[in-house]
């Protein structure tokens, strides 16, 4: 009975909420979340507004790629190549991967990306961005948090889950909840096209009424409602412990990628 009114709480929690702004966010994108064969895993790493096919900003080199799998962490920074980006209406520097995945289990991606100045804020932002891969269908730990500034921890597992079902995510500063705190959603209308380095031709169009909003419980937990299959992003705006970055304000956020799939 518990764990059914947190579950109602939660949705209650998930409402639209009117932003200013289309909504910034960090991908760490590969088209296959579940994979049978071992192999290299093709990445892009894209700062950018994928709901709407927007604007794509500016990467710098990261401050930290790596990849955790059953609690051992690989680095990636040597696996990175800077690559242009082209959006509906600019380019932008951004990265391409390619990443071995060989033994079977969970693969948690994480990109702590260099603080991104937004000059129409005059303020920084750091997206602290997780993205998962299964081999074999085998769970080896997607729920673990990993100790991050700041993180979402999946409640449901972040590979498979069920269009027209719900994810629920518990948010995480400096491994404490964090309660009250706004959730941004984000659907990948356009999938980036892994060849040519630019979108695809959108599968929806933003909602009305400005970015879709949830908002943590006391325990630092959501609940989403998740209408259609397709990667759908999450983000914590500012929920992380820094707060400065070269005398500015700094936005340190936690992102975090699910994939959703209809049942046939």
């Amino acid at each position: 009975m518990k764990k059914l009114m947190s579950a109602v709480a939660g949705l209650a929690a998930a409402t639209l909420l009117a932003a200013p702004a289309a909504a910034h966010f960090q991908l760490v994108y590969t088209p296959e979340v579940n994979v049978e064969a071992a192999g290299d895993l093709p990445f892009k790493l894209i700062f950018w507004h994928p709901f709407e096919n927007g604007h794509v900003m500016d990467m710098a080199k990261p401050e930290a790629f790596y990849v955790v799998h059953k609690g051992k962490k690989t680095d990636l920074m040597d696996t990175l190549n800077p690559i242009t980006f082209t959006g509906s209406g600019n380019a932008a520097a951004a990265f391409e991967a390619a990443v071995p995945v060989r033994r079977n289990g969970d693969y948690v991606f994480v990109l702590e990306p260099a603080p991104y100045y937004e000059g129409s804020e005059d303020l920084f932002i750091q997206q602290i961005t997780k993205s998962y891969v299964n081999k074999g269908g085998m769970p080896t730990g997607w729920h673990e948090p990993l100790g991050l500034a700041t993180e979402i921890v999946p409640l449901n597992k972040p590979t498979n889950v069920i269009a027209g079902s719900t994810f629920s995510g518990k948010l995480l500063s400096d491994g404490a909840p964090v309660a009250g705190a706004e959730i941004e959603v984000e659907f990948m209308a356009a999938e980036p096209d892994m060849d040519a380095n630019r979108p695809k031709e959108p599968t929806a169009a933003p909602m009305p009424g400005g970015a879709v909003v949830a908002v943590t419980d006391a325990d630092g937990e959501f609940t989403f409602g998740i209408p259609k299959a397709g990667f759908w992003g999450f983000a914590a705006l500012g929920s992380g412990p820094a707060k400065e970055h070269e005398g500015k304000e700094l936005s340190q956020d936690a992102v975090i990628w699910v994939r959703a799939y209809d049942i046939k």
